[in-house]
Formats: structure tokens, sequence, C-alpha cells
């Protein structure tokens, strides 16, 4: 395997490059420079002028309206996504980069034809209800019922950290359709609308003081059964499959290299005695120590992103990925932090939503915002323990 770029994988690089520079709004660049959590209006506007070029969707098969690009295309545009300082999250809600891929594997042809093309405009902001109280790591002990009656299923039951509820307009939901199975096995998979009546969401503010969490509660919610995707009972199966390949992208890397960057950029503006901080012996090894484990974690993401491309599906270095690039994200905010000192103590909300820090210099601001709601990586998304358990059952399986 050669790791280097191909004359085909440059020119692309170029290609990408200039259209983001050209296409990107300065607006937008500068909001996602100084916040950590993205406007919707933002993200649906970007969306837009991503779609008009076809690439709203790099990791879709062209069938569908993606791109049809290789991994290693998609691992190219991450970075320079990543660099220019583009929106998080790249899509607007979880439709692109998870609900999408279930649907186009799994769901009828009748939600090809009604889903997709709504994801691929932005025109739907999609929300993920997995989690609940009590089961996060653990989703196969969800309680959350769905009872058939007729045409319908009936949904009672609690989601927890429902990422963006408040601003979408869909929702894909597990809930639990026959309790007489083993508890893997009686899990469905149901998409609907979150306007549907008997929903209610309530916010969750977290430590950086934003809103981007809620909780989601379902008292006699009637939806279809249409709303179910693929074959009852098979919804363990189908979010394994989402929550893997969510693995491959949770990871950051793109972005860690980016506040990596900007992490020396504040400590270039940072003075020390008669230098800077970034003539700090101490700072350096720091910095040079998280710099090491990124660069071996991105040669690993491309390895993977290869493997995609000859068709090898390796869930083993999907966890260590999100393992890893975690630790990683958790790392490079905290020495951010370190690095602004007093500066990143002040913290003010604004009337846009965004954390200010009136001493720090510009390019700091933000980086409280984001290290404060960054100590939650190393949990969603699989938390460390769970991605440890993982590791071990796969690699001693045959012990």
């Amino acid at each position: 395997m050669d790791l280097a770029l191909s004359a085909e994988d440059k020119a692309f690089r170029q290609e990408v490059r200039a259209f983001i520079r050209e296409n990107l709004p300065a607006d937008i660049a500068d909001t996602a420079r100084r916040m950590f959590h993205t406007h919707p209006e933002d993200m649906l506007r970007w969306t837009k002028i991503l779609h008009q070029k076809g690439w709203s969707a790099p990791s879709w098969p062209k069938k569908y309206g993606g791109t049809g690009w290789s991994a290693v295309q998609r691992y190219i545009f991450d970075e320079e996504y990543c660099m220019a300082d583009g929106p998080l999250p790249l899509m607007a809600g979880h439709g692109v980069t998870m609900v999408g891929p279930v649907i186009y594997t799994f769901g009828s042809d009748e939600q090809k034809a009604r889903y997709l093309p709504r994801i691929l405009t932005g025109d739907d902001y999609w929300c993920q209800g997995f989690s609940e109280p009590g089961s996060g790591s653990d989703l196969a002990s969800l309680k959350t019922r769905a009872v058939v009656d007729g045409d319908e299923y009936i949904i009672n039951g609690q989601k927890i950290w429902t990422s963006l509820a408040h601003n979408a307009n869909m929702i894909f939901c597990l809930a639990r359709t026959d309790t007489t199975v083993k508890p893997q096995q009686g899990i469905s998979f149901l998409v609907f609308p979150v306007d549907t009546p008997g929903i209610t969401i309530r916010p969750i503010i977290s430590i950086d003081r934003g809103h981007s969490l809620n909780e989601t509660f379902f008292e006699n919610v009637r939806v279809p059964r249409s709303s179910l995707v693929g074959e009852e009972g098979k919804g363990w199966t189908y979010a394994k499959f989402l929550l893997g390949h969510e693995r491959f992208t949770i990871a950051e890397i793109a972005r860690s290299k980016r506040r990596l960057q900007r992490l020396r950029q504040i400590a270039r503006e940072t003075p020390v005695g008669q230098g800077t901080l970034l003539d700090d012996p101490s700072f350096q090894e720091k910095a040079t120590a998280i710099e090491i484990d990124l660069v071996m974690l991105e040669q690993m993401g491309l390895r993977i992103a290869w493997e995609m491309d000859q068709g090898i599906d390796n869930m083993l270095s999907a966890s260590i990925l999100k393992l890893r690039g975690s630790q990683i994200i958790q790392a490079v905010t905290e020495l951010s932090i370190e690095a602004m000192g007093y500066s990143g103590l002040a913290y003010e909300s604004l009337q846009d939503g965004s954390m200010f820090s009136p001493s720090a210099p510009d390019i700091a601001q933000g980086k409280m915002e984001e290290f404060l709601f960054l100590r939650a990586a190393t949990i969603y998304g699989g938390s460390t323990e769970t991605q440890q358990n993982i590791l071990a059952k796969m690699i001693y399986a045959g012990a």
C-alpha cells in the first residue's frame, strides 16, 4: 500500500481548495472560527451552495445523488474543508452522515425517493433518537416502546442528548417493538417528523452554556407503519452499521490538525519573557507530542481510507480511530486553554450565541467554548470504555 497521493489526488485537492476559497461565504467561515456551535441558517445556506456543485453528500454513491468519491478523495475534501474553517457539522443535522446511508442501504424505494433528495438539499434537518437515561453506551437496554395499532405504531418513552432536536424537523429513532426476544433482536429503526403530536423537546444547557442538546419525550406518539426502515426487529443491526461508519468521521483528524495550527498561532501571539510562548521548551514538548500522535492517527486514517476503497471493512480500526481521535481532540483543546492562560477565563455570552473572552487575542475566540463542550468527546459516539471493550473482544476473541 502506497500512502502517497497520486497525481489525480493532488489535482483533486487543488480543485477542492479553489472551490472552497471561492464559494465558502466569509461570514460563515468567520463565525465558525470564533464559535463552536453553528447557526442552522448558516449550515442550510452552505449546504445549498454545496448541493449546486453536487458536493452535498461526499460519502454517498452517485446513484443516490452523492459525489461517488473514493475514500481518499473524501479524506482530502475533509482536510481542505477544515483548514478553510468550514462550519461544524459539515451538513445540516445528521442526514448526510447518519440516517442517509441507512435509508439508501436498508430503506424501501419509497423511503429513498421521499427522504434522500431533501437530505441532499438540506430541506430536512435530522436529529438522532438513540440514547436514553440508563441506555447510552448500552443501547440494547433501551426502554422506548413502539406498539403496533392497526396501520400505526404508538411510541412511548424518552430519549436524551438529542443533538439539535430543537432545530430539526425529522428524527430517526430506535424503539423496542418486541419484548419477547433477546434485547438486540427486539429493536426497530423508525423515521418520522419531530412535530408529530405527543413529542416534547426540553433543552439541556451544556457546560459551555450552549444549547445543542435536548431531552425528547414521546407520549402516545402515533406514526404510520411506513415509518419503519428495513425489517422490524433489525434496528440493532442498522444502528451498528450507522455507528460503525460514524466512528470513521468522529475522530476529526482534519479538524484536530486545524486546531493544532490555531494553537500554535495562539502561542505565537502570547508574550513570555523576551519571546513568545511558541519559544517555550515546555510548550514545544507538549505541542509536539500531540502532533506526533496526530500524524500517526492520520496515517492510520489514510490506510483505512485505502482499505475502504479496496472493499475492506475494518471495524477494529474504526474503534481505534474513535478512541485515539477523541483523546487527541481533548489534548489539543486543553493545551489551547493552557496557552491562553488568564485570557481564557473571561467568558461572556454574545447576542449571536457565541462565547467571547474579552482579553484574549482574536485567534483565541471560541476556544474556551470548544474546550468545555469537547470534554464529552470521549463519551459521545461510544465512550472510551466502550471502545476499549470492543477492541478487547475483537483482539482476544480467538485467544
